[in-house]
């Protein structure tokens, strides 16, 4: 035997477990055939899923893995898990609800996966033609291998391209914030807080506009989920930064200011990036990390700034008597910002801070939380 024909046989193979699958018109179930799993990884997006695990199965205890592309879109955001002693089970919901032709996009079926026929459920109406569908999306990494070689490049969509150079100019924004902020503080010490707005203010001004770009990109199609989470979260910063701080002058040199911008971009610079590691399917598993964890303790203490910007108002308006209205008018109302800010401040306090901590922490469990579960206990 030639050694290289040694060196490959000694080569490690990838193990795949026995997948049985079935499906509802809403609903998929897939049972991983694997005792006494460990280190469940499932990682779902919207048209595939790479499973990873060490259990107990055809191969032996080993660690086994397997991905696969699924035949229709899913909703990966409430694709789920639960490992029991004999078993894994994921309940994955249809993007729209129909009867598949087939799990996978693929019509050839790998050898591992099969139809658990105890759970197997048909249409018992209706066509199941698949309809036409694009070969590309069946094949999508050998018809990326096939672009590269025949143009150099994968062609990315218009819309991939800008969501990539927003993200980056947005990161590169903030970054730029932050350290002209680190400079003058490490140049002039506590000094420098009170030409924190003076130095980034503009600046500042600037990227928090462009983020309610972020607003219209779900309304577009872009991203997905509702735009009125970020619109809240985007607003309620500018509401500070425009009417509380830009309007009056003796707020700028306050340090609160300097507290609140860094902390502000602190969440930022990791965020855009981390959207920047999505749209390249690059994982990172620290970035991801920070961008689930930085939040717990940075939001509090953001939403106190806030609230002590706001404090810090009111005596201001009070003087100034700034964005009240008083009778008589021709309008006939009358408005009180002071006692606005109060009732807002109230609504900062309790249930905006619970609404944001409530959001951010649902989506923490589904990115980090998912490959935790625990064996089921009998």
């Amino acid at each position: 035997m030639s050694p290289m024909s040694n060196a490959n046989s000694m080569a490690p193979t990838e193990l795949s477990p026995f997948v049985y699958w079935s499906q509802t018109k809403s609903q998929l179930l897939l049972k991983v055939d694997l005792k006494d799993a460990q280190g469940v990884v499932a990682e779902f997006t919207s048209s595939t899923l790479s499973f990873a695990a060490n259990g107990h199965g055809a191969r032996g205890r080993n660690a086994y893995k397997f991905q696969m592309r699924f035949f229709l879109p899913i909703d990966d955001e409430t694709a789920t898990f639960s490992v029991t002693d004999h078993k894994i089970e994921l309940h994955i919901r249809k993007a729209e609800p129909a009867w598949w032709q087939r799990l996978i996009a693929t019509p050839q079926k790998p050898h591992w996966l099969r139809i658990d026929f105890d759970r197997w459920r048909t249409e018992d109406d209706g066509d199941l033609s698949e309809g036409a569908r694009d070969v590309r999306e069946d094949y999508m990494e050998e018809y990326n291998k096939l672009q590269k070689q025949e143009i150099g490049y994968v062609k990315e969509h218009a819309k991939k391209v800008y969501l990539i150079i927003y993200n980056l100019a947005m990161f590169v924004g903030y970054l730029h914030i932050l350290l002209i902020i680190g400079v003058l503080y490490i140049r002039d010490g506590s000094e420098s807080m009170k030409h924190t707005y003076e130095y980034v203010g503009t600046s500042f001004k600037f990227v928090q506009l462009m983020q309610y770009l972020e607003v219209m990109h779900p309304l577009f199609g872009y991203t997905k989920g509702s735009p009125l989470m970020p619109f809240f979260q985007i607003s309620g910063r500018n509401f500070v930064l425009f009417l509380m701080i830009e309007m009056e002058p003796r707020m700028h040199a306050k340090p609160v200011v300097f507290y609140v911008f860094v902390i502000w971009s602190l969440v930022e610079i990791v965020r855009y990036p981390y959207y920047v590691s999505q749209l390249v399917k690059r994982d990172n598993g620290l970035l991801t990390w920070l961008r689930y964890t930085i939040w717990i303790p940075l939001y509090p203490m953001g939403l106190v700034c806030e609230g002590v910007i706001l404090l810090r108002s009111i005596p201001y308006i009070e003087e100034t008597k700034r964005f009240c209205v008083d009778m008589p008018n021709k309008w006939n109302w009358t408005f009180d910002m002071v006692l606005f800010l109060k009732v807002y401040l109230l609504l900062l306090a309790l249930p905006g801070t619970f609404m944001v901590m409530s959001h951010m922490s649902k989506l923490r469990a589904k990115k980090l939380g998912r490959g935790r579960a625990k064996p089921k206990v009998n």
